[in-house]
């Protein structure tokens, strides 16, 4: 636990120099960049840093990595590819909100309300909530550039051209694989009629798998691994543990998307109802349902709905089975993961630590 919080501390104080460096670059643009430099910083203080963990543990697991000492080279390099990861996620939040047209995110107004709020509150001319949507998406792309730029000093700080290519090469996968998701995810809620079971659970598996699952776990440990010189038989053992990990991790996002705890997950509950995403949760229980409630369920998912509208909906959930189906599924890909260690020709202690840290991520309440 010790070195979970110093790893925390070090990736945020990382986060906080960027920024600062970056804002006295951008110093000749005036102070109406500072706005967006603020919201920069606001948006990344926080969170639980799960992919910068992944990162570091997949180092870790193939060469000693001391997160209590003093800063070297060593660390740096660890640390600039963690913060990248950091940055990524936050311009994918960022964009996603737009997307859902979200509300909130972590308890605060998602950043396109309050850019939106900022052209209300100085008499802008124009659209608040187009003003706000611009806002937004040039933060991400911003945040996008910069988790580039880390991305890129880690890789030049490794000696070996080979490790830093792989490594590379992983955090590029990981980009596109996250925007194509990220498209397929949108274009499951404006079909108009959900596919037969077997042919819509396969849909939503695949958009959990490559828009969260592979790079909330999988590409960190990658990076981090490709980062200290792993070879094809490490990175297939790490894939082989993160994948199923990453598939947890996002089931149980889909879990708190409909029944998670406001005051916990900062977003309001029953949000992945309201904007009728297809998630394996939500194919699982009407796959589950007689003909005519199916139907009203079809009806009800993404339809505007009211408080009154939600508990119905999380009800119905509830009682057909599905959240006990996930639960296991989730069950199930923590002990794929944990026993695709066994023998894996990684380091102990990072094995250890992984373990520690999936059963974390896929139990979470938040």
């Amino acid at each position: 636990m010790h070195e979970t919080t110093r790893l925390a501390g070090l990736v945020q104080e990382r986060i906080g120099d960027t920024i600062a460096a970056h804002r006295q670059a951008l110093e000749p643009l005036g102070d109406d960049a500072g706005p967006l430099l603020d919201e920069a910083l606001g948006f990344l203080t926080g969170g639980k840093r799960f992919r910068a963990q992944f990162a570091a543990l997949g180092y870790r697991a193939v060469r000693p990595l001391d997160l209590a000492g003093d800063i070297d080279a060593e660390l740096e390099a660890v640390l600039d590819a963690a913060c990248a990861l950091e940055f990524f996620h936050a311009a994918a939040l960022i964009h996603d909100d737009v997307i859902d047209r979200s509300d909130t995110r972590r308890g605060r107004p998602a950043v396109h309300r309050i850019f939106a709020a900022m052209h209300r509150e100085h008499s802008l001319r124009g659209d608040s909530d187009h003003f706000g949507l611009a806002g937004a998406i040039l933060l991400g792309d911003l945040l996008q550039s910069w988790a580039d730029e880390l991305m890129q000093a880690a890789c030049d700080a490794i000696e070996d051209r080979s490790a830093a290519r792989r490594a590379r090469a992983h955090f590029n996968r990981m980009r596109s694989e996250v925007a194509v998701g990220q498209y397929l995810d949108v274009l499951e809620e404006q079909r108009p009629f959900f596919a037969p079971h077997e042919e819509q659970l396969s849909r939503s598996t695949r958009v959990l798998v490559y828009k969260s699952a592979k790079y909330s776990v999988e590409a960190p440990l990658l990076i981090g691994a490709a980062l200290a010189g792993a070879d094809e038989a490490q990175e297939a053992a790490l894939a082989d543990f993160g994948l199923p990990v990453g598939v947890a991790f996002q089931l149980r996002d889909d879990l708190l998307g409909v029944f998670g705890d406001e005051e916990l997950t900062g977003k309001p509950s029953g949000d992945d109802l309201v904007e009728g995403k297809r998630t394996v949760l939500v194919t699982l229980a009407r796959e589950n349902l007689p003909n005519t409630q199916r139907r009203i369920f079809d009806d009800l998912l993404g339809s505007g709905l009211d408080p009154e509208q939600i508990f119905i909906l999380q009800r119905t959930i509830r009682e057909s089975g599905a959240v006990e189906q996930v639960e296991e599924m989730i069950s199930r890909n923590v002990h794929r993961a944990t026993s695709a260690l066994g023998g894996a020709p990684v380091r102990g202690d990072a094995a250890g630590l992984l373990v520690q840290l999936a059963e974390r991520a896929a139990r979470r309440s938040a």
